[in-house]
């Protein structure tokens, strides 16, 4: 049948999100939840999904154990402690590295496809996909992790919001870190080839401001509803559609750097080719100023990473 995604940490709301979305996109003909920790919820998910397929698409879905990770093409990893409105996502680490590697240890005893591809979703996403590359023994390239595509989405949701102009003409892009030093690249960013500038009303200072209110989003959300949910399940099924139908879309996602854009041995988000052969880099078209803090903010994570490898 092909096409298989696994979710692993379903039972959560990111996890279940995700599936939902993926329900809808239709592309997937096979989702498989997988919660050790939510049994009976992971099972009311599948039902629930199941129940829907008539009105969607002919999709098998299933929950159980590690076992259903067998001929996944895509394993996308939603388990993880949440994070607190006032807590950086790099506070986590202490708090979902041990807990993560033993899920890398699980996906290695199964018969996984050479070519799978594995999405990491968790929080610290740069400290835990650089940690999936070192155990996974799976190519650099197949490991990807979310990185700043929730960030970027709600950086150029907001834009639109602000001016009163379509979300999805908008090009402009958070990178680096899934945290507290990402950056936007205000040089490039444009409106269908216009510069962002051009729009009516626009002003560095409300740009400035909205940036500042893409960063704190997450927190917000979480305050206010008690976690993120329906833009993250939409951000992973962008990622995860792009490698499945082989689109060879641009996304700004979380890779391991190996000295294109002058950073090594750390996972950070710069513009990156997503296709069914995973994840390729590409040089970022940064002003001085946004390489400086590129830099910055790959040096933020390696202190952390110090700490923990």
């Amino acid at each position: 049948m092909g096409l298989k995604v696994s979710i692993i940490g379903a039972g959560g709301r990111v996890g279940s999100t995700a599936a939902y979305a993926l329900q809808l996109g239709a592309v997937a003909r096979e989702i498989a939840l997988i919660d050790v920790f939510m049994a009976d919820q992971v099972a009311g998910e599948a039902l629930d999904l199941v129940h829907g397929t008539a009105f969607v698409a002919p999709q098998k879905i299933v929950s159980g154990g590690y076992e259903l990770l067998e001929g996944s093409d895509v394993i996308v990893i939603t388990s993880g402690l949440r994070r607190k409105p006032d807590e950086e996502r790099l506070a986590l680490v202490n708090r979902n590295v041990g807990m993560f590697k033993s899920i890398v240890g699980e996906i290695k005893k199964q018969n996984i496809s050479k070519d799978t591809i594995i999405l990491v979703v968790s929080n610290p996403v740069d400290v835990l996909t650089y940690i999936t590359v070192k155990e996974s023994g799976l190519p650099e390239n197949q490991v990807i992790g979310l990185g700043t595509v929730l960030d970027t989405a709600r950086f150029r949701s907001l834009i639109a919001e602000e001016f009163g102009v379509s979300a999805t003409d908008i090009i402009a892009n958070l990178l680096g870190e899934h945290g507290d030093s990402m950056f936007p690249v205000w040089s490039t960013a444009n409106i269908q080839g216009a510069p962002l500038t051009s729009i009516p009303g626009f002003t560095q200072e409300k740009g400035d401001a909205i940036y500042q209110r893409a960063r704190k989003s997450g927190a917000e959300v979480i305050s206010r509803k008690g976690g993120a949910g329906s833009a993250v399940g939409v951000s992973i099924k962008k990622v995860v559609e792009a490698i499945l139908l082989d689109k060879g879309i641009v996304l700004p996602v979380s890779t391991l750097q190996t000295g294109l854009n002058d950073v090594n041995d750390v996972c950070l988000s710069v513009p990156t080719i997503v296709s069914r052969s995973g994840a390729k880099q590409l040089k970022a078209n940064l002003n001085a100023t946004e390489h400086a803090a590129l830099i910055a903010s790959a040096t933020h994570l390696k202190e952390t990473l110090d700490v923990v490898r």
